[in-house]
């Protein structure tokens, strides 16, 4: 399952799900893009990465931002084959106790960034008649989360948005998929408490969380030529904790 020659993007690239999907890519011979808001981290990937990888600045909560990252990305590569929409960012707690900022800042990053991110590279894949785009939603999103019902919302958007999208990009041969992933063994799910981290363990048939090159599988199979007559579709690496349809 080869990348070579692909100018790929990926946000959220620094850490995590995003960092194990730049790092792949580059392995399997993929250009990738890393953006992110984490200046440090976007330096340390791309240092891991060698000449295969390279960071620029995102801030997918702000649309100026995406803007300027896209004319810049496109100015250096020429073109982009394919755009993961990795970048997210939660916090545990009721919904009651959300207030408004929050609220927005979770559907700014969580909805509107895939958003906006795919609209700024969509118009050359479809002039070239082909390209990839792979949405990183949550399993949240399909099945609800505790503690995280505008997340959740945000994520099930993601999960409307792929499918809406891959029906009116079939046309020109763009392949729009979803990656739902469980609970991943990241920086975030590292934050929260120890009760539950353990309880989550226990409630996945594997007894344990996914890494973030598990998931990262999934997002490159999606990525890859390995699927293109798959569009539309959303798939849940989660150990089998929601297996529903």
């Amino acid at each position: 399952m080869r990348l070579d020659g692909k100018n790929i993007v990926v946000t959220g690239g620094a850490s995590g799900i995003g960092r194990a999907t730049v790092l792949e890519m580059a392995n399997l011979g993929a250009q990738v893009w890393c953006g992110d808001i984490d200046e440090a981290g976007g330096a340390a990937v791309a240092e891991e990465g060698g000449n295969s990888v390279n960071y620029v600045r995102l801030d997918v909560s702000d649309a100026a931002a995406i803007d300027g990252f896209a004319s810049a990305v496109l100015a250096a590569a020429g073109q982009i084959d394919g755009v993961v929409n990795a970048a997210g960012w939660d916090r545990i707690e009721p919904f009651v106790n959300n207030t408004p900022e929050f609220m927005d800042r979770v559907i700014a990053i969580n909805l509107m960034g895939p958003v906006r991110v795919t609209r700024a590279f969509l118009d050359g894949m479809i002039e070239r008649g082909e390209g990839k785009i792979v949405n990183v939603a949550s399993d949240a999103g399909r099945v609800g989360s505790t503690g995280e019902t505008v997340y959740a919302g945000a994520k099930g958007g993601v999960i409307a948005f792929t499918k809406s999208l891959a029906r009116e990009m079939a046309r020109y041969k763009i392949n729009v998929n979803c990656i739902c992933p469980g609970p991943t063994d990241t920086p975030l799910f590292q934050g929260q408490p120890d009760k539950m981290r353990a309880a989550l363990e226990r409630a996945i048939p594997f007894r344990r969380v996914a890494t973030p090159g598990e998931i990262a599988n999934g997002i490159i199979f999606f990525a890859s030529q390995r699927s293109t007559f798959i569009t539309g579709q959303v798939m849940s690496i989660s150990g089998g904790l929601t297996m529903v349809d």
